[in-house]
């Protein structure tokens, strides 16, 4: 890969901006982190030595909370709206010079990291956290400098992580007293009122999402893992799709979990370690991962534990499902320290389709797979309120919306240049729902979806013969190694057939109802790879719906009553 020289950077604002906290603790060690922590009361010390931390009501991100500074220098590059919401100068200013007097008193503490393993695309930042725990969050999630780098360390960006400060909505521009604010401009980011270190993360990805594309990098939200024969896979996804458990494995090795870059001459990690989701971890199906949740130094978010015993339980949701463990990457053994890789030769495209209607694994075209990078599908499962007794479609464009500060059609122009350049095959598997929706089939087993992956990545599926699926257009393989040829059908996984069909007619209607917002300017031949729909199916879906959800509201009621 080609290096490209990193912009200069001004240190003007260093200049002119007040130094935070009475004291900072910099690049202490885990160990030293530790000690602090459990001072401090943060968490605590599990049996086998990772540090078990809760983060109050936020168990998740706010991406209603998350905001983008609008000024003049980078306006015009941001896609505003539903995603990014904007700020003006003047209440971030405001809001920063009351953190600031906040901190005046108070000890914080900091890491120097690198973001991007790539050294003609990487950034320097340095993370402020009111924490300990955050603070090793810090350390584990970025790339750490050497000794020598520490030497001369000057940050590009910079993150300042206050969660018991509280925004002022009425007069700073919030929506609530949380706030993630990025200043593109300042190369800031600041977060208050959550101590959800997810925000930490997924800021600075934020932050690459838009400097990348000018260099010639596509960022991707993605897991990266390379086999013995240099054969790099990436997996775009969204949470809960499988893209951390899917990439760790055994056969090869992992690049990376999440947060990537596809340049000229390959793909990089933007990370030094993985923020895996933890609830109902398999010993024997995600063993890597599990040994992690085992080991000193591994960050677990909101994870249950026997208070005498300091016993984990990880199938427990008390206190959420979005249970996290963050860890370096070198504790997955088959890790590469190097963090980068040559050029894909195959992508994946995961979803979680709880409606249980798309097949576990099928080919695409380029341009279907430009259409559904767009779409970025998956589902929200029922059962998680009173009465809801249907999956929930979710679109988020390039399987990452929150995060991107551009227009999706940038990325996506991106993406379908490399594929068209390098003849990348795409693979859209499904680890979803089988024999009915959720509720009603069953997860995909894990060891199908594992046999489909591998299959695909191995070459094993080229020249098998295929079926189109009707309604969907793409490509099913009629045979897999180490998967029942049923399951490759999924409506012949459903007893009730004509149920099968009114709910992939549904989905179907969700895809386009969704791609509507990307017509403008998105290729003709990338619009038509969609769905089928057809006339009527719109009414079918909104009178399927209506009963639906007059049938949540009975629910509902006779539960209240």
């Amino acid at each position: 890969m080609a290096a490209t020289p990193t912009p200069a950077r001004s240190s003007a604002r260093s200049a002119t901006r007040p130094e935070l906290g009475r004291h900072v603790r910099t690049n202490l060690s885990t160990a030293e982190l530790y000690e602090d922590a459990i001072r401090a009361g943060e968490g605590m010390i599990a049996a086998q030595g990772p540090l078990v931390v809760r983060t109050g009501k936020h168990t998740g991100r706010s991406p209603q909370d998350k905001f983008v500074v609008r000024e003049p220098s980078t306006e015009a590059k941001v896609w505003w709206g539903d995603v990014n919401h904007p700020i003006t100068e003047a209440n971030y200013d405001r809001l920063r010079a009351r953190l600031v007097a906040y901190l005046a008193h108070r000890t914080l503490y900091a890491q120097d990291c690198f973001i991007g393993a790539h050294p003609g695309h990487r950034r320097s930042l340095r993370v402020y956290t009111e924490t300990a725990w955050a603070s090793i969050f810090a350390r584990n999630l970025f790339r750490r400098p050497s000794v020598e780098d520490l030497a001369d360390f000057r940050p590009n960006f910079t993150i300042i992580d206050v969660p018991s400060f509280k925004a002022d909505p009425g007069t700073e521009g919030t929506r609530t007293e949380t706030a993630i604010l990025v200043n593109l401009r300042q190369m800031e980011i600041v977060i208050v009122g959550t101590e959800y270190a997810g925000e930490i993360k997924k800021s600075a990805f934020t932050v690459m999402n838009f400097l990348m594309p000018d260099e010639g990098v596509l960022p991707m939200h993605s897991s990266v893992n390379v086999g013995a024969g240099g054969d790099p896979a990436v997996f775009f996804g969204l949470s809960g799709t499988g893209k951390t458990t899917l990439s760790a494995d055994p056969e090869r090795s992992l690049i990376g979990d999440d947060e990537h870059g596809w340049g000229d001459g390959g793909v990089f990690n933007f990370e030094g370690g993985c923020y895996a989701k933890t609830i109902r971890l398999s010993p024997m199906y995600e063993p890597d991962i599990f040994q992690t949740t085992r080991r000193f130094g591994t960050i677990l978010e909101n994870v249950d534990l026997d208070p005498l015993t300091r016993e984990l339980d990880l199938g427990s949701e008390r206190f959420t499902e979005n249970t996290r463990g963050a860890y370096p990457l070198e504790f997955i053994g088959n890790a590469d320290p190097t963090g980068i890789a040559g050029l894909p030769r195959t992508v994946v495209l995961l979803t979680a389709d709880a409606f249980g209607v798309l097949p576990p694994i099928a080919r695409l075209t380029h341009a279907q797979a430009a259409y559904h990078f767009l779409s970025g599908y998956t589902a929200k499962l029922a059962g998680t309120e009173v009465g809801v007794r249907e999956p929930r479609a979710t679109f988020s464009a390039c399987f990452g919306a929150p995060f991107m500060p551009r227009h999706p059609g940038v990325y996506a122009r991106m993406l379908a240049e490399r594929l068209e350049r390098d003849d990348v095959p795409v693979w859209l598997v499904n680890t979803g729902w089988t024999g009915g929706p959720y509720g009603t089939g069953e997860r995909m087993n894990i060891a199908h979806t594992r046999s489909t992956v591998r299959a695909a990545l191995g070459g094993k599926l080229e020249g098998v013969p295929t079926r189109t699926d009707p309604i969907f257009g793409v490509a099913v393989p009629t045979s897999c190694p180490g998967v029942p040829a049923a399951v490759l059908d999924p409506r012949a996984t459903w007893q009730d057939k004509a149920a099968y069909d009114r709910q992939a007619r549904t989905l179907a209607v969700l895809f386009a109802e969704n791609f509507a917002t990307f017509a403008d300017g998105v290729d003709p031949g990338v619009q038509a790879a969609g769905p089928r729909v057809e006339p009527g199916w719109a009414a079918e879906a909104q009178r399927t719906a209506e009963a639906r959800r007059t049938a949540e509201h009975e629910d509902s009621a006779s539960v209240e009553g």
